[in-house]
């Protein structure tokens, strides 16, 4: 994946089913792609309960290359409606 500087963040979301249907879509459409905090969620304090995603580190973050985001955006369009996009 490219440095920090180079990718957005495309989906935030604390769902974890919502998080695998979003990388389903983009593995479909050969989107490169990775998951912030992903793998932290469980590690710090009482873990996901209560909101769906560590208060601690926040939730997770669908992020893609720039030159990708238009395309990541549209093919996740229909899922805004169920979680906020960054």
């Amino acid at each position: 994946m490219a440095r920090e500087t180079d990718v957005v963040t495309v989906l935030t979301t604390g769902d974890a089913a919502l998080l695998a249907i979003a990388k389903s879509l983009l593995d479909d459409a050969g989107i490169a792609y990775r998951v912030k905090n992903e793998h932290l969620q469980h590690l710090f304090g009482g873990g996901v309960v209560g909101t769906g995603y560590n208060v601690l580190v926040g939730p997770m973050q669908l992020q893609v290359r720039r030159e990708d985001e238009a395309e990541a955006r549209m093919l996740l369009a229909d899922l805004d409606s169920h979680t906020a996009s960054g």
